[in-house]
């Protein structure tokens, strides 16, 4: 054991914790979510990367590390609308449900990445803009608060990138406490407990928030999650770490947890040799990293009611930086591929107008009509070689 092994995987928890918490909790917020709920959302959702990241390290002796989906807890603070836990619940199920079928079903599977990743990433980027575009809204309302953590996070963000978010998010939040601008004294010390909540299966929320969930994790979390450990020199066990990630997603949902899939960029803390030179020792991180979200766990409660008495501008403000690195992304691979850049465009125009029709949000339709662009290309392509030539 070296104490890099501990360090890292600190770095690790911190980072995948405090730079994205502002999520969950927008989240959270969207879908109605009592206070209760909210708090059980978080704790169940440290709880899952406790257990399903030391189940697969130890069990594969490799760095395989969990986390919460960033670009998921956005689709569902898009969707959101109010719909209630017990409906959201429903939804997160049948993601979970979908990604386990993924482990065992290989034709699920295939056909999941059959999907074009221009049109996944569209979508994906369509659900991402609306919150650096509220940033810049926040920033017009309360420019003494958000100009100020602005130019913090492109500072900070020089010498670590990936520490920026959090250093934003300790910061800003101590300077809001400091200077009165928010009212201390409605602060408590909150025990975390879970809350059991039975699903409901609303067929428009399945199909407009349920699979694009599911899509999104895949894509935007799994797929990048095996890539960095294949970087870094391992070779992951596909269909088992969907089963443990979806199985355990499976069972969180029950207490409102949105789902868990494997990490990309914190995983990627943890995969070179700074960790440990010995590749083969690399996985004792995930107990450790287990160990740090337990402790996570126990703070959950109360730091979601330190976030409950912060500034609305400020969680959004957190929110929308955290998502530009993911934005930057999504819209970089939506145009790569030229074929595909008018289904790519026609997704995204869509999916971040945020029209619902028939109970469906924006990210279902979103996909819808870049689909239906790529099966008219497709239909003229095949037309074109039928044709006689002359």
């Amino acid at each position: 054991m070296r104490l890099s092994i501990i360090s890292s995987s600190f770095v690790a928890a911190v980072v995948g914790f405090g730079g994205t918490v502002a999520l969950p909790l927008a989240a959270a917020g969207a879908v109605g979510a009592s206070p209760t709920e909210t708090s059980s959302y978080i704790a169940a959702l440290c709880i899952g990367v406790a257990v399903s990241s030391t189940i697969l390290s130890v069990r594969y002796k490799m760095p395989l590390l969990t986390a919460w989906s960033t670009p998921g807890s956005a689709v569902i603070a898009s969707f959101g609308g109010g719909i209630g836990m017990s409906s959201a619940v429903g939804a997160f199920m049948t993601s979970a449900i979908l990604i386990t079928a993924c482990a065992a079903i290989r034709p699920l599977a295939s056909l999941v990445s059959r999907i074009p990743m221009s049109v996944a990433a569209a979508m994906l980027a369509g659900v991402l803009v609306r919150f650096p575009i509220a940033l810049v809204t926040n920033a017009g309302v309360t420019p003494a608060l958000v100009l100020p953590l602005l130019a913090l996070f492109f500072l900070l963000r020089l010498w670590s990138p990936s520490g920026a978010v959090l250093g934003v998010l300790l910061a800003g939040a101590a300077a809001i406490f400091a200077l009165g601008l928010t009212d201390g004294s409605a602060f408590q010390f909150v025990t975390p407990h879970l809350v059991f909540v039975p699903p409901t299966f609303d067929l428009p929320v399945v199909l407009g928030l349920g699979i694009p969930l599911f899509i999104v994790t895949m894509a935007a979390q799994n797929l990048p999650g095996f890539a960095v450990l294949r970087a870094g020199g391992y070779w992951p066990p596909t269909s088992p770490a969907l089963a443990v990630t979806g199985l355990t997603s499976l069972v969180m949902a029950f207490f409102c947890a949105s789902g868990i899939n494997l990490a990309a960029i914190t995983a990627a803390i943890c995969t070179g040799p700074d960790t440990h030179p010995d590749p083969a020792k690399r996985y004792l991180c995930g107990p450790w990293y287990g160990l740090w979200y337990v402790i996570l766990t126990a703070l959950g409660a109360t730091l979601v009611a330190v976030f409950a008495v912060l500034p609305p501008s400020f969680i959004a403000t957190v929110a929308g930086l955290a998502l530009l690195s993911p934005l930057t992304g999504a819209l970089a691979s939506s145009l790569q591929e030229e074929k595909d850049r008018l289904a790519a465009v026609a997704t995204f125009i869509t999916t971040a107008s945020g029209i619902a029709f028939f109970g469906l949000g924006a990210p279902f339709w979103g996909l819808a009509a870049g689909l239906g662009v790529l099966g008219l290309d497709h239909l003229k392509a095949r037309f074109a070689t039928m044709q006689p030539h002359g």
